[in-house]
């Protein structure tokens, strides 16, 4: 988000890209509120240089923004520190919900702030990924919330699989398709 960050953004719109997101933080960049405070900061300015370029700019979450440092959630202070406009979430669906969270209680608190969802299951007992559809995650009631939440685009992924990668896809593919979400 600083190193080279106006040169990215000019490509990204050459390019007609849409979005960009913070994918990951370190976990040295993880350990107090001010590296937060100060992460919320290089968010906003990121995104206004998005902004002037048509570009949305997000925030990927994962479990590690969750347990409250000195009494604070992280992820709210992310939430409450940066623009509404300027910065979006990319929930993972997965990473939240392994973090003992659930995200339509985050869709409601934060209307409009998810259009990016990642759409990966979770094994019972072990928090291990699975196919969408074969793990505990109740979809269905969180594609219920996909209007409060803002979602516009969202994409399967697992991490890991035991099966071969385009069969563990196709898996997940294929349940979202009868679900049709």
């Amino acid at each position: 988000l600083i190193n080279g960050w106006d040169k990215a953004v000019e490509d990204a719109a050459v390019m007609d890209i849409k979005y960009m997101v913070c994918a990951w933080i370190y976990k040295e960049e993880r350990v107090s509120l001010d590296l937060y405070k100060e992460l919320a900061d290089m968010l906003n300015k990121a995104g206004e240089a998005c902004s002037k370029a048509k570009i949305q700019l997000g925030y990927h979450s994962h479990n590690f923004e969750f347990p409250p440092i000195d009494g604070t959630v992280p992820y709210d202070l992310l939430l409450q520190n940066t623009d509404k406009e300027l910065v979006k979430m990319e929930a993972d669906l997965f990473w939240i919900t392994k973090a003992g969270v659930d995200p339509v209680e985050y869709f409601n608190k934060y209307p409009g702030r998810f259009p990016l969802w990642h759409v990966k299951d979770m094994e019972r007992g072990s928090e291990q990924f699975r196919e969408v559809g074969h793990g505990v995650i109740d979809f269905d009631r969180i594609f219920a919330a996909r209007e409060v939440a803002g979602l516009k685009h969202w994409f399967i992924e697992q991490d890991q699989t035991s099966r071969e990668p385009f069969e563990s896809l196709a898996m997940s593919r294929d349940h979202a398709l009868a679900k049709n979400w």
